[in-house]
């Protein structure tokens, strides 16, 4: 039998496009400097004489199908409850059997943790595989103590053998498997080290073909690289059933559990945690958190609210206008997109009359939360305007809406949902777009004062109002 030689390839990180030598753009998706470096097999080719293997013969096959109408569709038997709801909000309500789901995040955001957590809540009506491939079984025993977690029925497995833990799995069919990480993995068959693309792709690609024939859901952890995004290839991500991401500044105790890619549930849901000494601890009350430590009487500052999925989550924008002698104001912004900022300060200064020329803006997001929905233009307006002011804005005043580019204040949807939820918290007025208040019922909203306007320059009277 022909030996198979050795050549180095250069694949795409973030579409799998190979290439012989190395390229600065990626020929097929366009990405700059995304072209690693990888060393593979290559097959001898066979001799002229030899004789073609693998003929299909007409007509058999091993395949069975099954019949649609007799395959099982009930949550009790498709889905494992894991017991953790921010966990379980995320996933769409629950872990669905034969699913693979690879979560990823910086070093130390707690991946580990509430894997370790998920074993524990799971192992006393499942059993679970944890395979480490970065620790050895003392480490995890030793995390395992300190989170309080039931040892009973998990087991421990500290190789990074794909072929191996594969043949493992279909050995003891235990009820969950938990890898970590997929970058400490290796197939043997293939000449690279572990952690290249190749390595990646196919160790990924064997986990999924053995959860998918036993009905065993796999956890997966994944490296990220210096762009926060997970490493190795995009195909990887295309491979797997769910993707989730752990986001939060790690100086501050929040973390948040958000789904990029779920095929079994919806992708706009949030899961928030509290990392304290005893593990990652739920948070039912986000809106409470955020608002903790709020300044009283001190400009800058207004409440947004933006929905993660069907859950409103109330968020403190802070803004800071200072004045400035170099001839190009600074512009920053945590939390918030930086184009966006840019835009809104264009609209205050040709719409609504206030000069930031001459001034660095600084717009921070309070708590680590990120505010992409255009709901939150209003609140941060509001934030510079009432710093260059210097105008304080009610501490019980939320605002909600979208600003045009003409000035208008814009309709934004579920209103309803966002207004009881800032009802509920105690906020007592609100600043709205006048078109969604007239789809309201105000009595429905006791206690808490409507204020609907049009244009920008209404809402910063608005707030000039109540002072």
């Amino acid at each position: 039998m022909p030996k198979e030689k050795l050549k180095t390839i250069y694949v795409c990180t973030q579409c799998g496009e190979t290439s012989p030598r190395w390229l600065g753009r990626c020929p097929s998706c366009g990405a700059w400097n995304t072209m690693a470096e990888d060393v593979v097999a290559e097959p001898a080719k066979p001799s002229a004489g030899g004789a073609r293997t693998a003929v299909r013969t007409p007509g058999q096959t091993s395949l069975q199908p099954l019949k649609l109408k007799n395959i099982s569709t009930t949550e009790e038997k498709s889905r494992i409850v894991t017991g953790i709801q921010e966990l379980d909000r995320v996933l769409g309500g629950g872990i669905v059997l034969g699913s693979v789901i690879l979560i990823g995040g910086e070093p130390g955001i707690g991946k580990s943790t509430i894997l370790l957590q998920l074993c524990g809540e799971v192992s006393g009506r499942r059993s679970v595989l944890y395979v480490t491939g970065e620790e050895s079984v003392r480490q995890i025993k030793l995390r395992a103590l300190r989170l309080g977690v039931p040892q009973e029925n998990i087991s421990l497995v500290a190789d990074g053998d794909v072929d191996e833990i594969c043949g493992l799995i279909e050995q003891t069919k235990p009820g969950l498997v938990v890898i970590d990480s997929i970058q400490t993995m290796r197939c043997t068959d293939i000449a690279s080290s572990s952690g290249t693309v190749s390595q990646v792709k196919e160790s990924t690609s064997r986990f999924l073909a053995v959860a998918k024939s036993l009905e065993i859901p796999i956890f997966i952890v994944g490296h990220v690289n210096k762009d926060g995004a997970i490493a190795g290839p995009k195909v990887m991500e295309h491979i797997v059933d769910t993707v989730l991401y752990f986001e939060g500044d790690k100086t501050l105790p929040y973390r948040v559990l958000r789904a990029v890619k779920n095929r079994y549930g919806s992708t706009n849901e949030i899961g928030m945690f509290d990392m304290t000494g005893k593990g990652l601890e739920q948070i039912d009350n986000p809106s409470q958190v955020m608002l903790e430590g709020r300044p009283v009487g001190i400009s800058g500052t207004c409440v947004a609210c933006v929905m993660e999925g069907t859950r409103p989550v109330l968020s403190e924008v802070q803004a800071l206008a200072g004045k400035t002698a170099a001839p190009a104001p600074r512009r920053t912004a945590s939390g918030f997109d930086y184009n966006r900022m840019y835009l809104l300060l264009a609209v205050l200064e040709r719409r609504a009359g206030y000069d930031f020329s001459g001034r660095d803006v600084y717009v921070n997001i309070v708590g680590g939360l990120r505010l992409d929905e255009t709901a939150c233009d209003l609140p941060v307006c509001l934030a510079m305007a009432s710093s260059l002011l210097d105008l304080p804005i009610d501490e019980k005043t939320v605002a909600i809406g979208e600003v045009g580019l003409g000035g208008e204040i814009r309709s934004v949807p579920h209103l309803e949902t966002r207004l009881r939820e800032a009802q509920r918290v105690g906020f007592t007025a609100a600043i709205v777009p006048r078109h969604n208040l007239k789809l309201l019922e105000a009595r429905e909203f006791a206690g808490l004062k409507l204020i609907g306007v049009s244009y920008l320059r209404e809402a910063v009277n608005a707030i000039k109002l109540k002072q």
